[in-house]
């Protein structure tokens, strides 16, 4: 098995997540990628790297299905993006802390699918609530979990 890197689609990331996977990075050694189109702010560590992309519609997403491996794990909101990543294998988590999986991604998708139909029709307004510190406990709570497993 290969080691665990993880990936992070950053962005839409929210600092206090980034803040959290680099702790965990410098504390447990693992590297981390963030892919984004635009310039991001990293700390300096050989562990930690920036991938500037395109501008594009899902040229970032392009490029972390296409590098990820099965051992690694994807930070994304982007359901569509988390589908793919389940697919190869891989395990892939969202800021505010639900891990996706073979069981709930579809449902996922699904339930994406709908809202964005309701939201083109006027249906429905806006999108999530923002971020907060209730979404950064489970996140990191999910994230524990999740590279605990990975890192055995």
């Amino acid at each position: 098995m290969s080691e665990t890197r993880l990936w992070i689609d950053a962005d839409a990331c929210p600092k206090a997540v980034k803040e959290i996977i680099y702790k965990s990075s410098s504390r447990l050694h693992f590297e981390v990628i963030l892919v984004a189109n635009a310039y991001q702010s990293v700390p300096q560590s050989p562990l930690i790297k920036l991938v500037k992309v395109d501008l594009g519609a899902d040229v970032a997403d392009h490029y972390i299905i296409e590098h990820c491996e099965p051992s690694d794990i994807v930070i994304t909101a982007d359901i569509p993006l988390a589908s793919h990543i389940v697919k190869k294998g891989a395990s892939a988590l969202n800021p505010r802390g639900e891990i996706y999986d073979e069981e709930n991604i579809g449902e996922r998708l699904a339930v994406r699918d709908l809202m964005k139909d309701l939201r083109d029709s006027g249906e429905v307004m806006g999108g999530p609530p923002p971020f907060g510190p209730k979404d950064k406990a489970n996140f990191a709570n999910a994230f524990n979990k999740l590279i605990t497993q990975k890192m055995k």
